[in-house]
């Protein structure tokens, strides 16, 4: 274990669990969140943080030269992990709207060590977009599919891949969306078989769980 004044943190995760801690900056002040950065990139060689709003991470890069910040989809990091493969996963997002909840998503993924392809702005409004781009989705080892409103593309592509899929529902939309929560229960309800649902605007648990299935599956 690692103590800080505030956290005691955990960085015998990657070797016991194959991924390390990583660091959630919402509800957290700068200087529990540069610590807790700070104290993880020495132990496991990179860190990385979600839910880090721009206000606060202009006083965390401040203190952590090294490390990147992106505004759109909220993350920190200092470093990556090793790459683990030649394997991809598609992050497929329903509208513009949903490109944070992605951006986590692929970040995520990058940070430990996978290559992620986006497919933006493809949803079932204008079904014909996700058509034209099916055969390079379905060429993915994993996808990650994006939706709010009322969260129907990963059933859509559910039902034209053969791989691994993970839903993500947003708290897009208007009032009847209920901050995702239709989203979430379309999900929930799907048609397409296998189909595995994180919670709402959870882009990272995604990523995790994509990161489970390489993992734990590899190529022959």
């Amino acid at each position: 274990m690692s103590v800080t004044p505030h956290s005691t943190l955990d960085p015998g995760r990657l070797a016991r669990q194959g991924f390390p801690e990583i660091i959630y900056c919402q509800g957290k002040t700068t200087e529990q969140i540069i610590d807790n950065l700070r104290a993880l990139a020495a132990a496991n060689g990179a860190a990385f943080g979600t839910r880090l709003h721009a206000e606060p991470a202009a006083t965390v890069l401040a203190a952590l030269p090294d490390a990147t910040y992106d505004p759109l989809s909220r993350t920190i990091s200092i470093g990556t992990m090793p790459a683990t493969g030649s394997r991809t996963v598609a992050v497929v997002s329903a509208g513009t709207s949903d490109l944070p909840v992605a951006g986590e998503a692929a970040a995520t993924l990058a940070f430990l060590g996978h290559s992620a392809t986006r497919f933006n702005d493809i949803g079932v409004a204008g079904i014909h977009r996700l058509l034209s781009r099916i055969d390079e989705i379905r060429s993915a080892a994993v996808v990650i599919v994006v939706a709010g409103m009322e969260g129907a593309l990963p059933s859509v592509v559910g039902g034209l891949v053969s791989t691994p899929v993970i839903a993500v529902p947003t708290s897009v939309g208007y009032g009847a969306a209920f901050q995702g929560l239709a989203a979430l229960l379309g999900m929930l309800n799907t048609c397409a078989s296998g189909l595995t649902v994180v919670n709402i605007d959870n882009g990272f648990g995604a990523a995790m769980a994509a990161h489970r299935i390489l993992t734990t599956n590899p190529p022959n």
